[in-house]
């Protein structure tokens, strides 16, 4: 068996994120039941689904919440004690978020964000990088690898959105991530969800290189 790149809790957020985006419930609730017996802090599961939001909507981050909230008080009653993380509350509201998600999202990139589109439509511009960079960026639950880990797996199983995971994988090899890993994600892909998925993917990423 190959040896995994990826850290233990960045394995155990795959086939969460990957579910949660797809909306397959059951398919998620093994994945949560897999993550918490892998000691994956329940914080940090409901990081990935609220931040998944801002890629596949409130209704599928919303659903995954209330499945991750009856698998936890399932295994509650069964006597089992999953690990919590940081269940604190963080305020998100912050009056310089445009300018804290502008400086986030050009340190992610490595270069100032702009295009036609932006200059078109401003008003999507500021939410991306007030809430999304500003806002979600500044929670701690998820480092910001780990966070654009979690955009891949929704990217690579939504359909009509190649450009934005030709561009995220891009923004993973700028975080840090290598070759090797990414190519683990899509085998990973091809595993668990779909292979036509994980042969899109490779070709996107394959452009890249």
């Amino acid at each position: 068996m190959m040896t995994s790149l990826f850290k233990p809790l960045q394995r155990a957020i795959i086939p969460i994120a990957i579910s949660t985006a797809l909306g397959d419930m059951p398919q998620l609730v093994l994945a949560i039941e897999q993550g918490l017996d892998q000691q994956l802090p329940i914080s940090t599961a409901k990081e990935v689904m609220v931040y998944l939001h801002a890629y596949v909507g409130f209704p599928r981050s919303v659903n995954a919440l209330n499945t991750l909230l009856t698998v936890v008080k399932r295994r509650r009653d069964q006597g089992i004690q999953d690990c919590e993380g940081d269940s604190e509350p963080t305020e998100t509201i912050n009056p310089d978020s445009l300018r804290i998600g502008t400086a986030n999202q050009t340190a992610l990139v490595g270069q100032p964000v702009t295009g036609e589109l932006f200059e078109f439509c401003p008003a999507i511009d500021q939410c991306l990088k007030a809430h999304l960079f500003g806002d979600l960026f500044q929670r701690p639950q998820l480092s910001w690898p780990d966070r654009e880990l979690t955009t891949l797996c929704a990217l690579a199983v939504m359909s009509g959105v190649s450009s934005q995971l030709k561009s995220h994988f891009q923004i993973s090899l700028h975080s840090g991530f290598t070759v090797p890993q990414l190519q683990e994600f899509i085998a990973t892909l091809a595993k668990i969800h779909d292979r036509s998925c994980a042969e899109s993917a490779e070709k996107i990423l394959q452009e890249i290189l």
